[in-house]
């Protein structure tokens, strides 16, 4: 039977996939088999014609899961499945059934499964299959990932471990993650001691890399459901920066940052003109990720043949104004895919300085 660790978390974005992501990396070279579950998916996604959740896909499609395509993703979620277990549509018995008979396949066929919950550790609760109850169906010790800061961190543990102390479950180890680099040792530090009566051990997790949670030209592209035009190859830049194009013309190319996303209104032919021309210039190719182009009014004619021909990438919106978009965009928390190579390899750099021995003994 295979040895697991199941990985909850605090809560969303605390770097749960990150963490499942780079621990599959370290195992292989440890391990001959390394197997992978997401039991419960809330983020439908179609791989080879069948439905898992869309970590599950980025998992299977870099480390080649395929073969285990059937048991990565026994549950996934749609808006209406927690109202369907409530009437009784849809059995919560049928799908806990699922799950243990998923990862009981994984274990057989590999020494070591790592397994990825779902947001913090209650969610799943309306269906029976809280975090917590699912680590205690499966029998796998727990990795809980937090953030990086102190009282926020000891606080939101504190919630999370009552719920697994509930199912009985053990909480093994404590990974504080996207910690500050000024601020690493000290915090560390600090939950150490805050920590030091609890069974499991506190370990490091990354620094905070605030490219890991930037967007892709085509993340921002679905999501904002636009069609992407220009150089497509661009699709997969990092955006670092979101710039309003709203000073004058040479105002606005001398603020440009590193791998900027502008959002310039249709009626700026003078910007737009210019922006398409600094594309052409290595230099400010390295600025300008691409344009989004909100406006009632159409873009001129000549600038709209000046754009094309610069095939500097571009989304046009008519439906969206300009603080619409830079609220949307910024907002957002890009989750990983399997074409986010950039982001991808430095997680796999990261790695690397992570003590995996350390939380392989704590497994054993």
């Amino acid at each position: 039977m295979a040895r697991k660790i199941f990985i909850a978390a605090t809560g969303q974005n605390t770097g749960k996939t990150t963490t499942s992501f780079f621990l599959y990396h370290l195992a292989r070279k440890k391990y001959g088999r390394v197997g992978y579950i997401k039991p419960l998916g809330p983020k439908p996604a179609m791989l080879r014609r069948i439905e898992v959740d869309k970590d599950a896909a980025l998992m299977v499609q870099v480390y080649g899961l395929e073969k285990d395509l059937r048991f990565v993703s026994p549950v996934v979620l749609h808006p209406d499945s927690t109202r369907k277990v409530i009437d009784g549509e849809l059995s919560a018995d049928r799908l806990r059934e699922r799950i243990v008979n998923a990862c009981a396949e994984l274990e057989k066929k590999n020494d070591l499964l790592i397994i990825e919950g779902s947001g913090h550790v209650g969610v799943g609760s309306v269906l029976g299959l809280s975090n917590a109850r699912m680590a205690r169906l499966l029998d796998a010790p727990v990795l809980l990932v937090t953030g990086g800061g102190v009282g926020n961190v000891v606080d939101a543990s504190a919630m999370n471990l009552a719920l697994f102390a509930k199912e009985g479950v053990e909480v093994r180890a404590l990974l504080a993650n996207k910690l500050l680099p000024e601020k690493r040792e000290m915090v560390l530090d600090y939950l150490h001691r805050a920590f030091a009566a609890e069974p499991f051990k506190v370990l490091a997790g990354f620094d905070y890399q605030p490219v890991l949670a930037n967007p892709t030209l085509r993340r921002v592209a679905n999501l904002l459901e636009l069609p992407l035009h220009g150089n497509k190859r661009d699709a997969r830049r990092i955006i670092n920066n979101v710039q309003i194009g709203a000073a004058s013309t040479q105002r606005v190319a001398e603020l440009l940052r590193d791998s900027t996303l502008l959002i310039v209104t249709s009626s700026r032919d003078e910007l737009l003109v210019t922006m398409a021309n600094l594309y052409q210039i290595p230099e400010y190719r390295a600025k300008i990720v691409g344009l989004v182009i909100p406006g009632i009014i159409p873009v001129g004619r000549i600038t709209q043949q000046i754009l094309d021909r610069s095939n500097i990438p571009y989304l046009r919106t008519q439906s969206h104004t300009t603080a619409e978009l830079h609220r949307i965009i910024t907002e957002d928390v890009s989750k990983l895919t399997a074409e986010d190579t950039e982001k991808l390899a430095l997680v796999r750099t990261l790695a690397e300085g992570f003590d995996f021995e350390t939380l392989d003994a704590l497994f054993s």
